[in-house]
């Protein structure tokens, strides 16, 4: 779309363009940015200009905006469509057909014709395979990963685009809320998770929806996001109304905060554990043993965090609640009980230290499948 042809400058426009430029690229200086700093603001899984085929020889990165057609994203491209050009960046999109509706081919190629219209190029529609079986809802995401990690990977982009908003920012802290699965799922999506990228989540879906009306931009309104059997659905359509009429308005933002504080915090918490199990941790055979005095020293909520890292950085598996506490007496309730099991790990109390060994290595230095 042309500069000529575009819109005016309303505040959802204003509002959802800001957090593009914010969340995409954080740096000083008003649109004159290097293109070697927004290069490595992208990271190093980006590919290089001399290896890729899609980036030009000037050495200018691509982005690429996951774009379903809806308001969100919509907006997202707009606004990316606008901004990227002016720090130097490619811009293009990527439409994920679930093939889980009558039309979806349509409603995608809708979406690539749009995006095209916004200026973002290459655009890309790419069929995902959704899984049988389980819940739908998770195989479709997992699919649309994957499709959209794979078209990335082809086409050497430095980041995804994704748009998510604070409405789904405050519906993922809830439904983590309600299966009681800890701190870790009440921070809710990160802003920025290696590849991919969130710039919205300080923006209310309504002024997505009013960006796309101001930008005479046609959304998509897909039929699942009102299909009461998905729980995210009920989340979105009863849960937070309910809360908001009851407690008044405000909650999906203090939902939103509470989790950008437990990330500030779990980054804070994972730098201090790195640094602990660096120093103390040390390397046996099959495994690695911390000194239950360092343990002990510190308090719960540390010494628990101590063994979980320990524990998923040396044998790549995420302890429950449950087992992270049966291990944890063994520090805080030593009566002499004996080794206790977790998938695929062992753990004693020796010599004034817990080790940690893998039962596989050890089944097969005795001997035995």
């Amino acid at each position: 779309m042309p500069d000529s042809a575009r819109p005016r400058l309303t505040p959802a426009v204003a509002d959802v363009r800001r957090a593009v430029r914010a969340g995409l690229f954080p740096f000083s200086g008003n649109g004159g940015t290097e293109v070697a700093e927004v290069t490595s603001d992208l990271g190093s899984e980006s590919t290089s200009s001399t290896s890729s085929p899609h980036l030009p020889e000037n050495g200018k990165p691509l982005v690429l905006v996951a774009l379903s057609g809806g308001p969100d994203s919509l907006a997202l491209a707009a606004a990316v469509a606008f901004e990227a050009s002016r720090v130097g960046v490619r811009a293009g999109a990527v439409i994920v057909d679930h093939q889980l509706q009558n039309g979806s081919d349509a409603v995608a190629e809708r979406a690539a014709e749009q995006a095209r219209a916004l200026g973002l190029d290459p655009v890309r529609v790419v069929a995902a395979d959704v899984a049988a079986g389980g819940s739908r809802e998770a195989a479709a995401r997992d699919a649309r990963y994957d499709a959209l990690a794979a078209v990335a990977a082809e086409m050497g982009a430095g980041a995804v685009l994704l748009g998510h908003t604070l409405d789904d920012q405050a519906e993922t802290v809830l439904l983590g809320l309600a299966r009681g699965s800890g701190g870790g799922s009440l921070q809710g999506m990160a802003p920025v998770a290696g590849l991919y990228r969130r710039p919205l989540l300080g923006i209310r879906r309504s002024t997505t929806v009013q960006a796309c009306a101001d930008g005479g931009l046609e959304a998509w309104a897909d039929p699942h996001n009102a299909a009461p059997a998905y729980t995210r659905v009920r989340v979105r359509n009863t849960v937070l109304p309910v809360l908001e009429a009851e407690l008044g308005p405000g909650v999906a933002e203090a939902l939103a905060r509470t989790a950008e504080q437990l990330r500030e915090d779990e980054d804070a918490f994972a730098t201090m554990i790195d640094e602990v199990a660096e120093e103390l941790a040390e390397h046996i055979d099959s495994g690695i043993a911390v000194p239950v005095a360092v343990l002990a020293a510190n308090p719960a909520a540390l010494r628990q965090r101590i063994i979980r890292f320990v524990v998923q950085s040396e044998f790549g598996v995420s302890l429950s609640r449950a087992h992270t506490l049966e291990i944890a007496r063994l520090v805080t309730d030593w009566h002499g009980q004996g080794p206790l099991d977790v998938p695929g790990i062992s753990i004693a109390r020796a010599g004034g230290r817990i080790e940690f060994r893998a039962r596989v290595a050890e089944e097969h230095a005795d001997g035995h499948d």
